[in-house]
C-alpha cells in the first residue's frame, strides 16, 4: 500500500532544498553515467578488436625454420621440410588434436589468366578442414572437398577481387577454366572473406585449390608448408602446440632444446591475453565509477544529516505521539533512496541513450573507427546499476536514520 503522506514529506523535503539536493544528486548521476558510458565504450573497443579474430580462437599454427642446435651428427642451420606423413602421424599420435589442416602456397612471380585477362594473385593449396580454422562465406558453388583431395582434382575457389579482375563481364564464373602457371583449373566456387580492413582486401585476392593438386602440379610432392590445428573441445591449445612440436622434433631429428627449429602461433593465448586486458579495462571503469558514486553517497548522507537536524523537533513530536524507531528509520532511508535512485536512474538513461545514439550513427553511416566496434550496454549492467542505486541509497541514509531514531522526544521538543 502506498503511503501518500510519506511521499508528500519526501517531496516537500526535496522541494525545500532544490539546489542543494540537485548538486548533491549530481555526484550519483555522474557516477552511474560514467559507469554506463565507460563500460559501453569498453565493449565497443572489445567488439572492434575481437572482430579482427577472423580465425578460430583456439587455433594453433606451426611452420618450419632452421635448426639452431647440432643434434645426432646433424649440423645447426639445417632446413626442415614437413610432409604429408607428418600430418598422418599427428592424427594418429596426438589424440587431443581435433582438426589438422596442412597448407601450401604457390611461391614466385606468376600471373593467373582467363582468356585475355591476367593478374597476380595468391594461390593456396588447402584441405576442407581449413574452414574449421578460418571460416569463409561460400557465395556460389562449393569449397574444396574430400574427393578433390583424394583425386587431386584441378579445381579452384576464387575470391571477389579475382572475380572482379578476371571475370568482369561474366555473370556466372562456375565451370570456367583459369590458367595458373600454365595449368588449367576449373572454377567450382566463389567466396567472400570474413573480417574487415586490410585482411579482407588481401584475402579477396586468394585462389584456393586442393592441397594435393598443388603438390602434384607445381612440384611440391609430399611437401607441407605449414599446419593449422584446432584442439578437441575442452583441450587447451597449448597442449596440442607442445605435443605436436615434440612429435615433429622426434620425426625430423631436432634437438629437444632447439626452440628455433619450429615456429608456432597460439591464437588462444593471444585471445586470452586480450580478454584479460578488457577485464582490466572493465575493472578500471567500475573502480572510477564507484569512487564517484561513493562521493555522491557521502553528499547525500550529508544532506540527510542536515534534514534530520532541521526536523529534530518534528521527529521528537512523532516519537512522542508513538512513532516507532523503525518508522523513523524507514522514512529517512526512503528519502535517501529516492534521491540516489532518481539521480542514478537519470544517469543510467542518459548514458544508455548516448551509447545507443553512437551505435545508431555507426550502423547508419557504416562508420569504421579503427579497432573501435559497435558499443553496447549489457543488460546485466543496467540490473547491477539498479541494485547498486538501491543499496547505496540505503547506505547513504543509514547513519542519518540511526541519528534520527535516537532522538530524545523531550530534548527534541526543547530544540530551537
Amino acid at each position: 500500500m502506498i503511503d501518500i503522506d510519506k511521499w508528500t514529506e519526501i517531496y516537500n523535503t526535496v522541494k525545500k532544498h532544490k539546489l542543494r539536493t540537485a548538486l548533491t544528486a549530481f555526484g550519483v548521476f555522474w557516477g552511474i553515467f560514467m559507469l554506463v558510458v565507460l563500460l559501453g565504450a569498453g565493449k565497443g573497443l572489445e567488439n572492434g578488436v575481437m572482430s579482427e579474430f577472423n580465425i578460430a580462437k583456439n587455433a594453433v599454427f606451426i611452420w618450419t625454420q632452421r635448426t639452431s642446435v647440432p643434434y645426432m651428427g646433424l649440423k645447426a642451420g639445417r632446413t626442415i621440410q614437413m610432409t604429408n606423413d607428418d600430418v598422418a602421424a599427428i592424427k594418429a599420435k596426438v589424440p587431443e588434436v581435433g582438426v589438422v589442416a596442412p597448407s601450401n602456397q604457390l611461391w614466385g612471380d606468376f600471373a593467373v589468366n582467363y582468356q585475355d585477362k591476367s593478374s597476380a594473385f595468391t594461390v593456396n593449396g588447402e584441405t576442407p578442414e581449413v574452414l574449421f580454422v578460418k571460416p569463409l562465406i561460400i557465395k556460389t558453388g562449393r569449397f574444396v572437398n574430400d574427393i578433390d583431395i583424394q583425386e587431386k582434382r584441378k579445381v579452384a575457389v576464387v575470391g571477389p577481387r579475382v572475380l572482379e579482375v578476371l571475370f568482369p563481364n561474366e555473370k556466372n564464373p562456375l565451370g570456367k577454366y583459369i590458367s595458373i602457371k600454365g595449368s588449367y583449373f576449373q572454377v567450382v566456387g566463389t567466396f567472400d572473406p570474413v573480417g574487415k580492413g586490410e585482411d579482407i582486401v588481401e584475402e579477396s585476392k586468394i585462389i584456393y585449390i586442393p592441397q594435393t593438386a598443388l603438390q602434384q602440379t607445381f612440384n611440391q610432392v609430399n611437401k607441407v608448408g605449414f599446419m593449422a590445428m584446432v584442439p578437441k573441445p575442452g583441450v587447451p591449445a597449448a597442449v596440442i602446440e607442445e605435443k605436436v612440436k615434440t612429435l615433429l622434433m622426434e620425426r625430423h631429428q631436432v634437438a629437444p632444446t632447439d626452440l628455433k627449429a619450429f615456429g608456432s602461433a597460439n591464437v588462444e593465448k593471444e585471445y586470452q591475453d586480450i580478454q584479460g586486458l578488457f577485464i582490466g579495462i572493465s575493472g578500471f571503469s567500475w573502480l572510477v565509477s564507484i569512487g564517484t558514486i561513493i562521493a555522491g553517497i557521502i553528499g547525500v548522507g550529508n544532506i540527510m544529516l542536515i534534514v534530520v537536524k532541521e526536523r529534530t523537533k518534528e521527529i521528537g513530536i512523532r516519537k512522542a505521539l508513538g512513532a516507532t524507531p523503525l518508522s523513523i528509520i524507514s522514512l529517512i532511508i526512503q528519502e535517501s533512496i529516492v534521491i540516489t535512485g532518481l539521480a542514478g536512474y537519470v544517469g543510467l538513461l542518459v548514458g544508455t541513450g548516448i551509447i545507443a545514439l553512437i551505435e545508431y550513427f555507426m550502423r547508419k553511416f557504416d562508420v569504421q573507427a579503427g579497432f573501435f566496434g559497435m558499443p553496447e550496454v549489457n543488460p546485466g549492467i543496467a540490473i547491477t546499476a539498479t541494485v547498486l542505486l538501491v543499496v547505496t541509497g540505503a547506505l547513504a541514509g543509514l547513519i542519518p536514520a540511526a541519528k534520527a531514531a535516537g532522538v530524545n522526544p523531550v530534548m527534541a521538543l526543547k530544540d530551537e
